[in-house]
């Protein structure tokens, strides 16, 4: 019997549920305001951007793992389509500094890396974990500070970048 109430307890720790994490953030929250340590090993505290561009912020699994590297890579290649349209892009995951810099150099990403140890934002986020994995999510973030747009596909990388840029150049021709 005791073997059992260790199993379910196991289980339980593996999939996390909305109590483990924080109320997820949706269209017409306020972003929590954070520090991170950026790919640079900068302090980047995102109250410094707020109202100054529209925020991409990305949350993905781990650095170089395949689709983590397709959704980068997207990002990438239409990285001026975002600074065209006024926007800052944002990944986040809880890999090292050192591990968000080999990453940045080896892709040759333009955006702004930030490691988030014990994925402390990601929580406040609310970003739901699948199965072992954390969560990948993206939020379009006004210059209000408030959220104006999310996508979450777990399975398909590249569609962040897609579907965040498709709303921020619907933003700009309303």
């Amino acid at each position: 019997m005791q073997k059992n109430f260790v199993l379910a307890g196991l289980i339980f720790s593996l999939f996390p549920t909305s109590r483990d994490q924080g109320k997820h953030l949706g269209v017409g929250d306020i972003i929590p305001v954070f520090s991170l340590r950026d790919q640079n090993d900068g302090l980047f505290n995102i109250s410094e951007y707020i109202g100054k561009k529209v925020l991409v912020i990305y949350f993905y699994p781990r650095d170089e793992s395949n689709g983590c590297t397709k959704e980068a890579c997207s990002f990438r290649d239409n990285f001026s389509d975002f600074t065209n349209a006024g926007a800052m892009v944002i990944g986040i995951n809880s890999g090292t500094v050192e591990s968000h810099q080999k990453f940045m150099q080896h892709h040759h990403l333009p955006f702004t890396l930030l490691s988030d140890p014990g994925n402390k934002v990601l929580k406040l986020f609310g970003v739901k974990s699948k199965f072992f994995i954390t969560g990948r999510e993206s939020f379009v973030v006004d210059k209000s500070g408030r959220i104006v747009f999310t996508f979450n596909s777990f399975t398909n990388g590249p569609a962040h970048e897609k579907e965040t840029l498709r709303f921020i150049s619907s933003m700009q021709n309303s």
